[in-house]
């Protein structure tokens, strides 16, 4: 098993920063994105900044097993082995940036009724700090294109939730990092 960065990623340089949270949702919604009632909570949250300046930041798009998880692993995990591997959290303002300059993601919707309690197929999950340990508020978001719509959607997951193998993440790569 090849894990980071001995195995196919996507990186993406992403243009953050520069926009207030009623701008970012304005942006959004010109170009006809929706958002989830958890979503639209994250915004809604006092914890939930953005940055005056922009800011550019190298993603890094990876399935749970490029991080050393075929079986799985709950957040924790990955984000430990994330962080060991040269990676860190996204800020959460990544989420609707990327949003806004990844319009082209792949149909997630495949027919498939998404089971409860996983992540939701073709979903990619902004890996970003938790802003509470409240099991009932979003963790963050993650995007989705349902049957040709494009989605910022936040989730619930608890700190004993497994991830399966082949969720996507998106991590920041860190700078100057040696291994």
């Amino acid at each position: 098993m090849q894990i980071y960065p001995d195995c196919p990623f996507i990186t993406r340089t992403v243009e953050v920063g520069g926009l207030t949270k009623s701008q970012l949702i304005q942006k959004l919604q010109q170009v006809s994105i929706l958002m989830n009632k958890y979503g639209e909570r994250l915004f809604a949250d006092d914890k939930f900044t953005t940055s005056d300046t922009k800011y550019s930041l190298t993603t890094v798009e990876l399935t749970v097993t490029d991080l050393g998880f075929p079986d799985g692993a709950t957040t924790a995990q990955l984000f430990k082995k994330a962080f060991e591997l040269g990676l860190e959290l996204c800020p959460l303002e990544l989420g609707p940036h990327l949003r806004l300059e990844y319009l082209d993601q792949r149909e997630g919707y495949l027919g498939n009724v998404s089971q409860q309690h996983q992540a939701p197929s073709g979903a990619i999950i902004i890996a970003s700090e938790i802003l509470t340990k409240d099991d009932d508020f979003p963790k963050g978001f993650y995007l989705r294109r349902i049957n040709g719509v494009l989605w910022l959607r936040g989730y619930i997951a608890d700190n004993l939730h497994v991830w399966k193998s082949e969720d996507h993440f998106i991590f920041v790569k860190q700078k100057n990092f040696k291994k």
